[in-house]
């Protein structure tokens, strides 16, 4: 689809996706994306998830570009899952472990109007389908411009907030009151940048998660980040063993908090960032010439006083 100078297209597969988001580094750079919506993280989540059978997961990218040129303007990563009567469009990642705080996952859109042709693109790969469709998106910023557009696009989508829980990093301060309050020697916090002490962390911070996919992201997110330098680990061990493990991203100036635990204290949550999510059904082919004709006739409702889940 081309007009005014800008072309949507869409990219299918693993890789052809991969080298859309890789293509983006200057855009997500642009736009100040987190650590877990950049090309590090979100390759490694297209590895980690074409890796499990179950569910099984078709990496699509819609691409928004001036034509002619080989940077996009605006760039949504999508997972769909065929299996059975209806397919559902999720964000790549969806329900894997990231860093808590704030909305780790973005719709990259350099302005209104490549955030506007990025929603008709989504819509437009699902309204193609010949079956029924779900897309559900979760973990965006509040006031997202490809959110809006959506909504002006379908008004029968739901939105819906929700605030995240901000992991706590005060391992140094638990151990302290641990032994002022005569509480055994915990040993003491080690922090390393270095990718040689985060893998050999790593097993024993792993070993009680029971979640495949789950564990198989923070491993390989770990090690790959690590080697990037943006990753720390902080451990305390006793008699050999790991009482407490924390991984921090770190994204700039900004500490993430992301995973861990601890059996000697020091690990805290409070409240995040709130984020927005967005919820709509399809019938595929059924609906594409009804949301053509509509579509520019359509008022931009308010984004925050639509409710529902998303």
């Amino acid at each position: 689809m081309t007009d005014g100078g800008r072309r949507t297209r869409v990219a299918v597969g693993r890789a052809r996706a991969a080298a859309e988001v890789r293509a983006a580094v200057p855009l997500a750079r642009t736009l100040a994306a987190p650590v877990t919506a950049t090309a590090p993280w979100l390759t490694t989540v297209l590895s980690v998830q074409s890796a499990h059978r179950r569910p099984r997961l078709l990496p699509v990218a819609v691409v928004v570009e001036p034509r002619g040129s080989g940077r996009p303007d605006a760039l949504a990563l999508l997972a769909l899952a065929t299996a059975g009567p209806v397919v559902t469009a999720t964000l790549p990642g969806d329900g894997l472990p990231v860093p808590g705080g704030r909305p780790p996952a973005r719709l990259l859109a350099r302005d209104e109007d490549a955030a506007q042709r990025l929603a008709a693109g989504v819509l437009g790969v699902l309204t193609a389908l010949r079956r029924p469709w779900r897309l559900r998106l979760a973990g965006l910023p509040m006031g997202d411009p490809t959110v809006r557009a959506l909504v002006r696009l379908r008004p029968d989508a739901r939105l819906a907030t929700a605030r995240s829980t901000r992991l706590v990093d005060g391992l140094d301060d638990g151990l302290d009151d641990a032994r002022d309050d005569g509480a055994p020697d915990g040993g003491r916090v080690v922090r390393s940048r270095d990718a040689r002490d985060v893998d050999r962390v790593l097993p024993a911070l792993l070993a009680g998660e029971r979640d495949r996919r789950a564990r198989d992201l923070v491993r390989a997110a770990a090690r790959l980040h690590a080697a990037l330098g943006r990753v720390e680990v902080a451990a305390v061990h006793e008699d050999g063993r790991l009482r407490a493990g924390l991984l921090t991203l770190l994204d700039g100036d900004d500490r993430l908090p992301w995973w861990g635990w601890s059996a000697v204290g020091g690990l805290g949550t409070e409240p995040g960032a709130p984020s927005v999510g967005l919820a709509v059904d399809g019938r595929g082919r059924v609906l594409r010439g009804v949301l053509d004709r509509v579509a520019g006739l359509l008022p931009e409702p308010p984004l925050s006083r639509r409710r529902g889940s998303g």
